[in-house]
């Protein structure tokens, strides 16, 4: 499958911006999704997940109740709504798929767990 990330940019703190990772090649329902982000001089994190069909969902401590991940498998499409930014948010975001056989699944916080990677998009938030 192949993945393409979308809709960074510059924001003020305490403003939001909605993500998108668009799939394409393979059956986007049959896969569980990441979020990953990098910033500068670090290394890169998860943030969040979701499980094939969506009705599992899990997030990092940084950023939890701030963040919304979801996915539309009619569009082939997932997002991430991101609320109430912060400077330290700043860094650029990844989405990430990896094949699923159950919602069950595990959803790992490891990147090597992911088979698929999209281009990463920037955000930036100022303060």
């Amino acid at each position: 499958v192949q993945l393409q990330a979308s809709g960074g940019g510059l924001v003020q703190a305490g403003h939001s911006l909605r993500l998108s990772c668009s799939a394409s090649g393979r059956t986007f329902s049959g896969y569980g999704m990441g979020w990953f982000r990098q910033a500068p001089g670090k290394e890169r994190e998860f943030v969040a997940a979701i499980s094939r069909s969506g009705i599992r969902t899990r997030y990092a401590d940084s950023v939890a109740g701030r963040f919304t991940i979801s996915r539309d498998n009619a569009k082939n499409t997932g997002y991430l709504q991101m609320n109430s930014l912060k400077p330290e948010d700043t860094a650029v975001y990844y989405c990430a798929a990896r094949l699923q056989y159950s919602d069950y699944d595990s959803m790992p916080l490891l990147e090597n767990a992911y088979d698929y990677w999209g281009q990463g998009t920037q955000v930036t938030v100022s303060s």
